[in-house]
């Protein structure tokens, strides 16, 4: 490493220049920097000649940036940046974890599987608040001011910095009396003699996007039953309304009590995805979202919290 460009005289060069580009003239950037406009020209022009290029165009009244100075402090300002992130995160590591946690849930399984968790992060750190916003909806949580929010599917905003927390899978399910009333589909195609409902949040829909290995079919299923409410649909087909196609964790807890039953177990319904821990990238996180990130993390660490079935 080049330790002579820490040098202290380049640091008040670099300061200098900045404040002439940001303010206009030498006067004025005097005023910012509290020095007398004659040293901020020394600077500046003891720091063209150690750089062999001119950085300003001089006048009497103003100075005017050259396109050399332009892009040197575009440069210089991201480095800023960079050593500002670095030193928040150098701090965040000995904050103490307090304050208000800001999470965007699923609504659905927010309710079901991650809502009834919270109150052990919220045990094991009583300086934590956490407000909680549970939707289906896609939150931008730069702009609505999330400081973490859990996804379910797959991830398209890169300015977001994930963390997988487990697999995701969508089945077909159906309670046992429908598929006594009903019988039981043995291939994709069958399903379009069904009652199927369907959950107008899928990416696909209205469409079933189906797939087997390498196989795929697409299926257009019919149904007297259509929501963008995953617990509404279940309770329908708890009922005997028809067959659901939704995520694994929606079903779960009712297949293994024998309350429904798995249905094509060989297929998949839409893309797998994932569950994602997501937050902001454009700032390094505060110690309690670390300390949230490292408690869900625990959670998920032997499979998803609502178990995996057995096909």
């Amino acid at each position: 490493m080049n330790l002579d460009v820490l040098d202290s005289r380049h640091s008040d060069e670099i300061a200098a220049f900045l404040a002439v580009a940001a303010q206009g003239s030498f006067v004025a950037a005097g005023r910012l920097l509290q020095r007398h406009p004659t040293v901020i020209s020394k600077r500046l022009a003891a720091m063209e000649k150690r750089l062999g290029v001119r950085l300003v165009e001089r006048s009497t009244r103003q100075v005017r940036i050259t396109d050399v100075g332009v892009k040197l402090e575009q440069r210089l300002r991201a480095a800023i940046g960079l050593i500002a992130e670095a030193e928040q995160q150098a701090g965040s590591g000995a904050a103490e974890v307090r304050g208000i946690l800001r999470l965007a849930l699923p609504a659905a399984m927010g309710r079901l599987w991650l809502g009834p968790l919270l109150p052990e992060f919220l045990k094991a750190y009583p300086a934590v608040s956490i407000v909680a916003d549970y939707s289906e909806r896609f939150v931008d949580i730069i702009e609505e001011g999330f400081d973490a929010a859990i996804r379910v599917g797959r991830l398209e905003d890169n300015r977001l910095v994930a963390k997988k927390l487990s697999d995701h899978r969508r089945i077909l399910c159906a309670s046992p009396d429908y598929i006594e009333r009903h019988g039981l589909p043995v291939t994709p195609q069958d399903l379009m003699t069904h009652n199927c409902l369907r959950f107008s949040g899928l990416a696909s829909f209205p469409e079933w996007r189906l797939h087997c290995g390498t196989q795929r079919q697409l299926v257009s299923p019919r149904g007297t039953l259509t929501a963008n409410d995953g617990e509404s649909l279940l309770a329908a087909t708890l009922a005997g309304v028809g067959i659901l196609g939704a995520g694994e964790w929606l079903a779960s807890r009712e297949i293994a009590a024998g309350k429904l039953v798995h249905v094509l177990p060989d297929w998949r319904l839409d893309n797998e995805g994932g569950v994602y821990l997501v937050r902001p990238s454009a700032m390094f996180p505060a110690a309690t979202v670390l300390a949230f990130k490292t408690w869900v993390e625990s959670k998920f660490a032997d499979g998803p919290i609502w178990g995996t079935l057995s096909d």
